[in-house]
């Protein structure tokens, strides 16, 4: 996908200048590329939102117009806010139309399993195929059917299908996705309380004590009768 950008050269640098076009609703970028003097510019915040959020997202061909030059150019770092998400920084790279370049491509899982139906969890393991290609011909995505594969089967880079012109460079061994069984949970066995255990406890070394206690006055009683016996 290819769109257009309009852009004004900036000469000011630094964070006290960036702060000022930002207050009026522009952002701060830089251009830079093989050759190329690093150009400074500023684009209007929602014009570059559009871009950013086309279907191509960061891999979005752009005609960045500064000042009357054009340059073909593709997003190379886009800076946020954290907490409110508002843009605050772009970087753009010339490119030449045509030349190969290097891009990350997501990937997109369709289907539904053998697997799954029989139980199994989809483990999703590589998010995104970088390849290498003309930049007309960058696609949106790739597409993992992930409709044949049984439980522990996995989909690996080699099964994925690639139109002509691109070269992946990811190694094709490396797992796209896997069907797993689901994660047995291990109940824990019940645990006997604390208070029966002493309780327990307690009422044994009673019954031990009256034993010892019972012995005891039998044997006193057995010695008296002798005494007893004696004196007669």
């Amino acid at each position: 996908m290819e769109v257009k950008l309009a852009a004004e050269k900036r000469e000011e640098s630094g964070k006290g200048p960036a702060r000022r076009t930002r207050a009026v609703g522009r952002v701060p970028g830089v251009l830079y590329g093989h050759g190329l003097d690093t150009v400074s510019f500023s684009v209007d915040s929602n014009d570059l939102w559009h871009v950013l959020h086309t279907d191509a997202g960061i891999n979005v061909l752009v005609d960045l117009k500064v000042d009357g030059d054009e340059y073909l150019t593709m997003p190379r770092e886009v800076q946020r806010d954290i907490i409110k998400g508002t843009l605050l920084h772009v970087d753009f790279i010339q490119i030449d139309r045509n030349k190969p370049i290097q891009v990350q491509i997501p990937i997109i899982l369709v289907g539904e399993s053998v697997g799954q139906n029989e139980g199994g969890v989809v483990e999703h393991h590589l998010w995104e195929l970088h390849v290498e290609v003309l930049p007309l011909e960058v696609p949106e995505s790739f597409e993992a059917d992930i409709t044949a594969l049984e439980m522990h089967d996995t989909l690996h880079v080699s099964d994925l299908t690639v139109p002509d012109g691109v070269t992946v460079l990811t190694p094709e061994e490396e797992g796209v996705v896997s069907i797993v069984p689901p994660p047995v949970i291990e109940l824990p066995e019940p645990e006997v309380e604390e208070e029966e255990l002493l309780e327990g406890e307690e009422g044994e070394l009673v019954e031990g004590e009256e034993g010892e206690a019972a012995a005891e006055g039998e044997g006193e009683e057995a010695s008296a009768e002798e005494g007893d016996s004696e004196e007669g």
